[in-house]
């Protein structure tokens, strides 16, 4: 399978606050926040829910198509995706503006205050899957994720009239999607990613309840953190997938874009849709084990191992054959 993943590159800039959020959060006062919450220290990692989804992909053996806007100072970063397996033949460099950059800090709880800002991604609508699929020889599969709202909508309105699979991921640009734009990007998705949060935030923009909007998509995986994941489909599927478990927990930034790397080589693959998702929570273990969303590595015995106890030794079998491990 071809597969182009669409959505952002950028670099991460990962702080971490030892207190509480809710400490210093006040309910009759969240009108008129002012506040600074002093961390203690600073990460600078490579980042993005495109790139990393195609990092993710690329250290299980496979070898997305990246499909995204850059600035000119992206030499470096592409550089360490090929050398991980991702093509990124198809990237607009942008010649005026720097590559995204995403800042988040994290308290003592796991909760996350975060901004991002696009830099060369509102290029991004200047890319055409059209001409990509032309000329990578054809696209199987397409993930839409975090963008340019107007590249979103042009990315899935081109993926309709290509007749090319897509998966709907809006994930963080939900909040500036209305509900015409949040239809316009998941209407005829073959999948469509979101948590628990998104997926209530994505019925109250569409005006669709749960059981309309898989009228509308073909099958509906909703990530439920510590609970694991859950599938749903018009035609009944019901499947409930849980997590894998980790080591430690030090920074849960990229977590949901490990997933979906796992979950789409599950695809990939012809695994199950169950299979998938189990790939997909245990590559996300991997990276809240660390600090940054693209610096786990992974052996594929380790993997194997893991997989078998989190699921099953069938589960660990059922991948042996496909699993290449892609550590340089």
């Amino acid at each position: 399978m071809r597969i182009g993943i669409t959505g952002s590159v950028a670099t991460d800039h990962l702080m971490s606050f030892p207190g509480k959020f809710n400490d210093s959060l006040m309910a009759d006062q969240l009108h008129n926040v002012s506040l600074s919450f002093l961390v203690d220290d600073l990460q600078i990692r490579r980042g993005g829910v495109a790139a990393n989804i195609c990092f993710g992909m690329g250290v299980l053996g496979g070898h997305p198509l990246l499909v995204a806007a850059v600035g000119h100072d992206f030499d470096d970063y592409r550089a360490w995706l090929e050398k991980h397996g991702v093509i990124c033949d198809q990237v607009h460099t942008s010649t005026t503006a720097h590559t995204a950059r995403f800042m988040c800090t994290t308290d003592q709880e796991q909760n996350q205050i975060a901004s991002f800002y696009p830099g060369a991604m509102s290029e991004s609508r200047e890319l055409d899957l059209a001409v990509v699929a032309s000329r990578v020889g054809g696209l199987d599969l397409v993930l839409i994720g975090a963008d340019d709202p107007e590249a979103m909508m042009k990315h899935s309105q081109a993926c309709r009239d290509l007749g090319i699979p897509f998966i709907a991921d809006p994930s963080q640009q939900l909040p500036r999607l209305d509900a015409d734009q949040t239809r316009a990007v998941i209407e005829g998705a073959t999948y469509l990613f979101n948590n628990e949060y998104e997926a209530q935030l994505i019925e109250q923009r569409t005006g669709w309840s749960n059981e309309e909007l898989l009228k509308h998509v073909g099958t509906r995986v909703t990530t439920l953190g510590k609970e694991g994941a859950h599938i749903t489909s018009a035609d009944g599927t019901d499947i409930h997938v849980a997590v894998a478990q980790e080591k430690e927990i030090k920074d849960p930034t990229g977590v949901g874009d490990a997933f979906r790397a796992g979950f789409i080589m599950g695809l990939q693959w012809g695994m199950s849709l169950e299979r998938s998702a189990q790939v997909g929570s245990l590559l996300a273990t991997y990276v809240i084990e660390t600090v940054g969303t693209q610096e786990f590595e992974l052996s594929k015995s380790g993997f194997l191992d893991r997989l078998g106890r989190a699921y099953g030794a069938d589960a660990a079998q059922d991948i042996h054959d496909h699993l290449i491990c892609h550590n340089p």
